[in-house]
């Protein structure tokens, strides 16, 4: 009896190269992106989301803040043409952003400008750090 293992000889290769290709950094770039894609910072008092949006009104554009995360989501209207190639995404779209930190509802503020969705929302006092002193003795 003969067993034949050359369809195995070439595994090891083909193994290498499909991890060599998995992990190339150009296709690591390719992934989906989320949209609308966001900066998110912090200062002493607030959190800030800033995402670029831009082309749209601010009425295709809807926020929504619970206790655990805000919201945006719209839609973004296709343009008519006949294209060659289209990059800019169109459609509905929602990113949803996660709060860690309670935050102040009544004193959310949103603004746009230039395409840029800037959201400032401010941390409750209870989340704030507070400096504590040391009496000695």
């Amino acid at each position: 009896m003969v067993i034949d293992f050359s369809t195995y000889y070439d595994l090891p290769r083909n193994l290498d190269t499909f991890f060599e290709e998995l992990w190339r950094p150009s296709s690591l770039s390719q992934r989906r992106i989320s949209y609308p894609p966001v900066n998110i910072s912090e200062s002493e008092g607030n959190f800030i989301v800033r995402s670029e949006i831009p082309g749209m009104d601010v009425q295709d554009v809807e926020l929504t803040l619970n206790e655990k995360s805000l919201v945006i989501r719209g839609t973004k209207k296709s343009e008519v043409g006949s294209y060659y190639r289209q990059e800019r995404p169109t459609g509905n779209f929602q990113r949803i952003v996660n709060l860690n930190v309670a935050v102040e509802t009544d004193a959310v503020k949103a603004s746009m400008k230039d395409g840029v969705l800037e959201v400032v929302l401010p941390k409750a006092k209870e989340s704030r750090p507070v400096t504590i002193t040391i009496d000695a003795q």
